[in-house]
């Protein structure tokens, strides 16, 4: 069970008061905020020419990430590291090993001392439990 303090609550009241749309959660990936939608909400998130992006920048004065929720775990995994291009996915039990398209994308998943890569695995364990590690291939 997910449970959330009275700045996340506040948060997420501010996120859906400016984006009007439905959201699933809230949490931080390293210094990100990250906002977690329902699915097929992420269009009506963004807004027009993303307008909503841009009043939310000036609300929040903070990093912060939108992205859809999927009950697929690939998919979700992708979502996460969007805009970062993933082109090898595989699952063997709880481990999940990705494979990015080149050094330079590779890097950017694992981040220094591994802390991208940490931070996605708590992001990705929060729904999918049985995951116990993500590698970067």
């Amino acid at each position: 069970m997910i449970k959330f303090d009275n700045l996340t609550l506040e948060l997420m009241n501010i996120f859906e008061n400016i984006t009007r749309s439905k959201l699933k959660d809230h949490f931080e990936l390293g210094e990100t905020l990250v906002f977690m939608v329902q699915p097929g909400q992420l269009r009506i998130a963004l807004g027009p020419k993303a307008s909503n992006v841009q009043r939310l920048k000036l609300k929040l004065n903070k990093k912060f990430k939108i992205v859809e929720y999927s009950d697929n775990l690939e998919r979700f995994v992708r979502n996460l590291t969007y805009p970062l291009e993933i082109v090898g996915y595989k699952e063997d039990g709880d481990i999940i090993t990705i494979e990015g398209k080149d050094t330079k994308t590779k890097g950017l998943l694992i981040g220094r001392n591994a802390q991208n890569l940490r931070a996605l695995e708590k992001a990705v364990q929060r729904y999918f439990s049985k995951i116990k590690e993500i590698k970067v291939i």
